[in-house]
């Protein structure tokens, strides 16, 4: 029968029997440093297996002195269930109380007092231990948990303890093994014949043997040469399995990942240097947090060191709660709904901690409009809520779809079903829906104003409706909310340019008799137009001379052929119809020969020629031009007349 895994973990005060209760429950010794044996107490932190009922329990033996809460702290955040550890014959000690808090700023949902030493008391001391117990529970969430006397001399509650532990086992949420890997780091060494080894909680995904993986915050890639859980190996390992891992790759060395590291899916995105987080600061303890006050931050295995910007205020005092952004001196592995523990700079002792909700924030100095609802919102059960608040915190900017799993706190599978049902991304970008309404809005209102603005022209440059966005959107919103237009109709596309289907140029009858003007003077001028500029003020003024003839030439009467150089298009035909006839098949014709056929100046022919090469009547081998035999098939062919040379 398959066991279902979570990782249970000691806590308490030092030489309050937790070493001796784990080797009383599991048979193993977790203190295996030198120094640990020397001096009888436990510095780093041990592993065994515990097996309870339909439960395999990884255990975490943390150890208890107030000099090496660091190391409690990094075996603690992975913890499922706590087995609280009080001597019978001391009850409530300074890292009792210290050790609770902590655990309960990480969010660990489940706990079991052990009242240890059990056999050194008489019964009217140990109710004496039970009630110091209830008192240090009392308003806690941990108020009413088993408390249960035991002795690891003598075995006696063992089998009662064994129990308590596997009813709050059951009340525990199981870890996702479909979600992203991630397993922080605690041990990495090399072993021979396997190579580095690195060892640690699972606390999402699947590891196989065989996969691959990344190392951060360094990004090395490795690949998983074997998996072990509890010594053994097996093929893979789940979230809420302790495992050790043997890593072989490129650069893949033991003293290049410290505690701290995490090994985590190639999908991973980046770790943070800046963490948003909802901060509690513990009462009683006469700490408060500060803007810009150092603090040590202690995530998964990692201890880095950040500076606090308040978000709503100059400080926090004890036991409030606010907003804080974290900026760290070293990067961390975090994902929005993991639990942090603060600690002072100087002397070091436990603060506070919170939730992380940003793990890859915008650099923030106070919280505006609706960023403290959206914040909060992230924390929501839901996972289309998170969404939500990710994407309207995001605003114009969008999320990078392979960052929602970190910054809504949801699964790969979680993303995907918001894609299936509606959810917009363009180039790998996703916008809330509001968003994306709000850019089709605005992009639509753009172009018919400047259809209006400039109504003689048809069809109107791309870049006209770019202003219609804020500067900071990113191009692939703009690029796929057009496309979205195009796609329902509402928009065309035309050699570049866009215009309303709707839209059709509607000149007065001022402006007709000017067309007709320009129309007459081009038709006289033949393949010898004017520049623009020499067209007198009296056919047409300049300030309209620009919108007018683009309304000839959307109209197929003039052909550009330069910027600011047009051509009456019965007379470009003409002239393409006379090179085709009169040289086809001729090749290395130079200018001098087609103006035996175009009898014009160079500032014209090179223009025309241009126009010709352009569309296919004229091909250009170097300085030279031949002119493709006609197909006798083909009448007249193609000329291009009347596009527009934008």
């Amino acid at each position: 029968m398959h066991r279902a895994s979570l990782i249970l973990g000691t806590a308490g005060h030092i030489d309050h029997g937790k070493t001796a209760l784990v080797r009383a429950l599991t048979g193993v010794d977790t203190d295996r440093l030198k120094e640990e044996k020397e001096r009888g107490i436990t510095i780093d932190l041990g592993f065994a297996d515990l097996q309870v009922g339909g439960f395999s329990m990884g255990l975490v033996d943390v150890p208890g002195h107030e000099a090496f809460v660091r190391n409690m702290v990094s075996g603690a955040t992975g913890m499922d269930l706590v087995l609280l550890v009080v001597a019978a014959d001391e009850g409530v000690m300074p890292q009792t109380r210290e050790h609770l808090a902590i655990i309960g700023l990480l969010g660990i949902p489940r706990l079991v007092v052990a009242l240890t030493k059990a056999d050194l008391v008489s019964e009217e001391w140990l109710d004496l231990a039970r009630e110091d117990v209830e008192e240090l529970l009392r308003g806690t969430p941990y108020q009413g948990a088993s408390i249960v006397p035991t002795s690891a001399a003598d075995g006696r509650g063992l089998d009662e303890l064994r129990s308590a532990l596997e009813g709050e086992a059951g009340a525990v949420s199981p870890r996702s093994h479909l979600d992203l890997l991630r397993m922080p780091v605690d041990r990495a060494f090399a072993v021979a014949g396997a190579g580095t080894v690195v060892t640690g909680t699972i606390w999402s995904g699947t590891v196989k043997s065989g996969g691959r993986v990344r190392i951060l915050p360094g990004g090395e890639e490795a690949r998983v040469r074997s998996v072990q859980v509890h010594g053994s190996d097996v093929g893979e390992a789940r979230a809420g399995q302790r495992a050790a891992l043997a890593l072989t790759g490129g650069e893949i060395h033991h003293s290049a990942i410290p505690r701290g590291s995490a090994v985590v899916t190639p999908e991973w995105g980046s770790s943070s240097r800046m963490l948003t987080v909802r901060v509690r600061v513990l009462p009683g303890t006469g700490w408060e947090v500060r803007h810009n006050q150092r603090v040590r931050v202690h995530l998964g295995t990692a201890e880095a060191l950040a500076r606090c910007a308040l978000l709503e205020g100059p400080r926090l005092e004890g036991g409030e709660i606010g907003w804080v952004q974290l900026r760290l001196e070293s990067p961390v592995v975090a994902r929005s709904g993991d639990r942090l523990i603060l600690r002072a700079y100087s002397p070091v002792t436990t603060i506070g901690g919170g939730e992380v909700v940003e793990p890859l924030p915008p650099k923030r100095r106070n919280l505006r409009g609706e960023e403290a609802a959206l914040l909060l919102q992230v924390r929501a059960d839901l996972p289309d809520d998170r969404l939500a608040a990710v994407f309207g915190l995001a605003g114009w900017h969008g999320v990078p779809v392979d960052d929602l799993p970190l910054r809504a706190g949801c699964t790969p599978a979680e993303v995907e079903k918001a894609r299936e049902e509606g959810l917009d991304v363009f180039g790998g970008i996703g916008f809330s829906p509001a968003i994306v309404a709000t850019a089709r809005s605005r992009i639509l209102d753009r172009l018919r104003e400047e259809h209006v603005r400039q109504r003689l022209r048809k069809t109107l440059p791309l870049s006209t409706v770019h202003p219609a966005l804020p500067s900071w959107a990113p191009r692939e919103l703009r690029d796929g909310v057009l496309k979205l237009l195009v796609d329902e109709g509402v928009m065309e596309f035309h050699d570049g340019e866009v215009r309303d289907p709707t839209f059709a140029p509607e000149p007065d009858e001022r402006e007709r008799e000017r067309l007709r003007s320009i129309e007459e003077l081009y038709a006289r001028a033949g393949i010898s137009p004017p520049m623009m500029s020499e067209v007198p003020d009296a056919v047409v003024p300049a300030d309209q001379s620009m919108d007018l003839h683009r309304y000839l030439v959307d109209h197929g009467i003039l052909t550009g052929l330069a910027p600011e150089l047009f051509i009456h298009s019965h007379a470009l035909r003409t002239a393409v119809e006379r090179v085709r006839t009169e040289m086809a098949g001729m090749e290395g014709l130079g200018p001098a020969d087609f103006r035996e056929i175009l009898p014009v100046s160079r500032k014209h022919l090179i223009p025309i020629l241009g126009h010709m090469d352009s569309v296919g009547v004229t091909v250009r081998k170097g300085d030279a031009r031949h002119v493709p035999p006609m197909d006798p098939g083909v009448q007249g062919g193609r000329t291009g007349v009347g596009d527009v040379d934008r």
